[in-house]
């Protein structure tokens, strides 16, 4: 039996994306294709693995291909939908124009933050989990946004990745931050969190490291990566607050009040 192919986008649905129909693409509309095409993008890589498993056996698998080659497309419109969706807004645009940001990303921060709840970026910060005074018991409702927290974590992936490339901002922006945090970390700067770390999981596998009062490599890794990405959300706050009001937003309170670190422009 022939199984029928998924369809592609419609000359209609484009401009439904687009707004040019009799409305545009919602902001719970956009949240559900950003997660639904994470969610086809690890089913398509399952089901290679499993292709590329069964590939050197006797066992068919024909039916795997078939959905593989499914969920390749379905992943490939879902993009488009989300392309057009991210250009139809001059902060997805500067989004886009950001080295490591995608149509994906661009349009998981429109559909998820919505600038009229966020007078700060500290706001921003929390809604995402990046807050580090926040904390999550079991039993508890969660404080931040999952779907928005493994996005900014993917984009943090993003910026690693283009940390070479002479347009990659964020990339050299988490670089420059990580040698600051391994020079850091041999001081001792981080003796406390260190500790606090053992008391908290004392058979941690890094548990040999934390005895040294450091923080091993990984953890320096997140903590440049955090830095970059909360960077980048300052200054998507900075483009959204401007666009919505006309003019600039209040400085984060820990620059106006506490005064850490300073005031950096976004790149354009």
């Amino acid at each position: 039996m022939e199984m029928e192919p998924v369809k592609r986008l419609t000359k209609d649905v484009r401009s439904a994306v687009k707004g040019t129909g009799s409305r545009g693409l919602s902001q719970q509309e956009a949240r559900f294709l950003v997660d639904a095409y994470y969610q086809m993008q690890g089913n398509r890589i399952r089901a290679d693995n499993q292709v590329r498993s069964m590939s050197d056996s006797t066992e068919p698998h024909q039916v795997l291909d078939w959905l593989s080659a499914q969920d390749r497309i379905l992943e490939t419109q879902i993009k488009a939908a989300l392309d057009i969706y991210s250009m139809t807004n001059v902060v997805g645009e500067w989004s886009r124009s950001i080295c490591g940001i995608g149509p994906v990303i661009a349009a998981g921060l429109l559909a998820h933050i919505d600038i009229k709840q966020a007078p700060t970026v500290g706001h921003i910060w929390s809604f995402a989990g990046l807050n580090p005074k926040q904390t999550w018991r079991r039993g508890q409702k969660r404080p931040w946004n999952a779907s928005l927290k493994t996005l900014c974590w993917k984009m943090g992936e993003s910026f690693v990745k283009v940390k070479s490339r002479e347009d990659g901002y964020y990339g050299r922006v988490y670089e420059s931050r990580k040698a600051f945090e391994i020079e850091q970390n041999k001081s001792g700067a981080y003796g406390d969190q260190a500790d606090a770390m053992l008391v908290a999981v004392p058979k941690h596998k890094q548990a040999a490291t934390y005895k040294k009062r450091i923080l091993p490599d990984s953890h320096i890794h997140m903590r440049a990566k955090r830095y970059a990405v909360k960077l980048f959300l300052a200054h998507w706050h900075e483009k959204a607050f401007e666009h919505e009001y006309q003019r600039k937003p209040p400085l984060p309170y820990v620059i106006e009040h506490l005064g850490h670190g300073h005031y950096i422009a976004p790149p354009e």
